[in-house]
């Protein structure tokens, strides 16, 4: 035989004997799966539904759902702490619009008592007082003005001109800032995504003495609402006063200031 043939030979088996030691050593158990301990969770009352702001809650509006223990917001309900909240929440209004899955807030909703929304909503020593408005949104920024939005309240009437000639002259006061629009219409929140309401009326919230400033502006003349960008919203500038010794005029489209003597 060859040496060739021996050398293949010799090769072929011992990659024989390597692979039936292979084959009869025993094989190694898989380590053990670690085992994973669930989260404790604690059932939270939310919204089953999306509920719009001025709503009545109803049972089917309610629900429970499991929620991680270790991460459960503040000043939720939680059915540990109030196992009849369903039936203490039925019957209550959304203050403000709900989500649906969105956990309920007591300060969210209000118990009206048979009262109206607007009534039950209305802060403490405020007033809700509705002017007229231009339902083509001459005056109300163009139709852009949407509830809970604030605005200027500016006067517009006709007066006697600062020369003395006789004609036409407009004058424009504002007579009140960082007002909160309640309604605009019957609307009291967007409706459905839209981004323009239009009513013939917007209802504003004031304070009583602001109240006799809107009604007497109303008779005035015409009142214009000037939007707020929301940055200014913060901003609680009182109302000017009326300086009786100046006045702003608009003749043929032109505005100047006059200062009577």
């Amino acid at each position: 035989m060859s040496p060739a043939r021996i050398i293949i030979l010799v090769v072929a088996l011992a990659a024989g004997l390597g692979a039936a030691v292979l084959v009869q050593r025993p094989s190694r158990a898989p380590a053990p799966a670690a085992k994973v301990e669930p989260a404790p969770t604690v059932p939270v009352l939310v919204a089953a539904s999306d509920i719009p702001i001025g709503n009545t809650v109803s049972g089917n509006d309610l629900r429970w759902l499991d929620w991680p223990l270790a991460s459960v917001p503040t000043g939720v309900i939680r059915k540990d702490e109030a196992p009849d909240a369903e039936k203490e929440i039925t019957g209550q209004v959304a203050r403000y619009a709900l989500l649906a899955a969105e956990p309920i807030r007591r300060e969210k909703l209000i118990k009206t008592d048979g009262t109206g929304f607007l009534s039950a909503v209305l802060p403490s020593g405020m007033r809700a007082v509705a002017i007229s408005t231009d339902s083509r949104g001459a005056s109300t920024a163009g139709g852009f003005i949407l509830p809970n939005d604030r605005v200027d309240v500016i006067c517009t009437w006709r007066g006697e001109s600062a020369n003395g000639r006789g004609g036409e002259a407009f004058v424009s006061e504002t007579l009140l800032r960082n007002i909160r629009v309640l309604a605009i219409g019957q609307n009291v929140q967007e409706r459905n995504g839209e981004k323009v309401v239009v009513g013939e009326t917007a209802t504003l919230e004031v304070d009583p003495g602001q109240v006799e400033v809107l009604i007497q502006g109303q008779k005035t003349g015409t009142l214009s609402l000037a939007l707020r960008s929301l940055k200014d919203a913060g901003d609680n500038a009182a109302a000017p006063a009326r300086n009786d010794n100046a006045m702003t005029l608009v003749r043929y489209g032109v505005t100047t200031k006059s200062v009577k003597p």
